[in-house]
């Protein structure tokens, strides 16, 4: 039996993200920020947020420090996320500072607690949570020792899974890592992390590679222009809702979300990769990646107003 929907693994930070610089620092120079905020970061916490926000059981599977349990538990709690999976690393909280001028942002990130999560993933109380859920997702780059070690666990267990490793070029350029592309059910890169798999910057080129490397069904993230899927039926896209955004942080964390959900629903992967498109397009239209995670009322309400004729 069950304990939960989703067993959602993979690092955690805690976000220092600094905006309204109208340009770069010159070497000993120092400027001010027009706006502030600390928030909880990284993919894992993302796509748990946004899961629970779908009214999903989640189960969040990471590492922080002792610092930081008070404000992680208070913050996690408004989402409906518990911190049952949650322990306490050797070290700090893993942190990321964001700096934001007009035209983009710089990210500088210490991986702190995170350190620790293989090791953390081998002890055999954590599998077995894991094994506890429906699907497992991997917000990580899933190491190819360990996914060789849990990953046919998981299938015996009955959990489906996914795999976003983000943006990790040493991972997705290592041919080591194919074997795990193909036994996870999903994987979910972006168009920047595919060319990195396939080497061509190409949604079709991508398709090809992953139709040539077996794997049965994809999904590859195209931000603005939706998503391209790849099952037995062949390759098509899906377009993204139109919205007005204002942030995309946290976008394809949000669409993670809404694949899982909907493959928790046993859609097709059409409809799948359509609430997906819709939770990632939403998430944009606030600031900040937790605070524009949609609930199930505004995906069906942009979904009818999207892809229903």
């Amino acid at each position: 039996m069950t304990t939960w929907d989703v067993a959602v693994v993979g690092e955690i930070y805690a976000d220092h993200i600094f905006g309204g610089f109208a340009r770069w620092p010159a070497p000993g120079e120092e400027v001010f920020a027009q706006r502030y905020m600390r928030e909880l970061g990284g993919g894992s916490v993302n796509t748990a947020c946004g899961l629970a926000r779908l009214g999903r059981r989640v189960h969040l599977v990471g590492l922080i420090g002792d610092a930081d349990f008070d404000w992680f538990e208070g913050r996690l709690s408004e989402y409906g996320v518990g911190m049952g999976g949650i322990r306490l690393g050797a070290e700090g909280t893993g942190t990321t500072v964001s700096v934001s001028m007009r035209e983009d942002r710089s990210f500088f990130s210490w991986h702190g607690a995170n350190r620790g999560l293989v090791e953390l993933l081998e002890v055999p109380a954590v599998l077995a949570d894991l094994m506890a859920a429906r699907h497992v997702h991997f917000a990580m780059p899933l190491p190819r020792a360990l996914a060789a070690s849990i990953l046919p666990r998981l299938r015996q267990a009955g959990c489906t899974t996914s795999l976003d490793v983000g943006y990790t070029p040493e991972w997705l350029t290592d041919l080591e890592n194919l074997p795990t592309c193909r036994e996870v059910d999903l994987l979910l890169p972006n168009r920047k992390e595919a060319a990195l798999i396939c080497g061509e910057d190409d949604p079709e080129a991508y398709a090809a590679w992953a139709w040539a490397e077996g794997l049965t069904r994809g999904v590859l993230k195209l931000g603005d222009e939706g998503a391209l899927l790849i099952d037995g039926e062949g390759v098509r896209r899906v377009p993204a809702p139109g919205v007005d955004a204002l942030d995309t942080t946290g976008a394809g964390d949000a669409f993670d979300a809404g694949l899982i959900d909907a493959l928790l629903d046993d859609e097709p992967l059409d409809r799948c990769v359509e609430r997906a498109c819709i939770a990632g397009a939403l998430c944009t239209t606030v600031a900040g990646a937790l605070s524009g995670l949609p609930d199930s009322s505004q995906l069906r309400t942009l979904r009818e107003q999207t892809y229903v004729s």
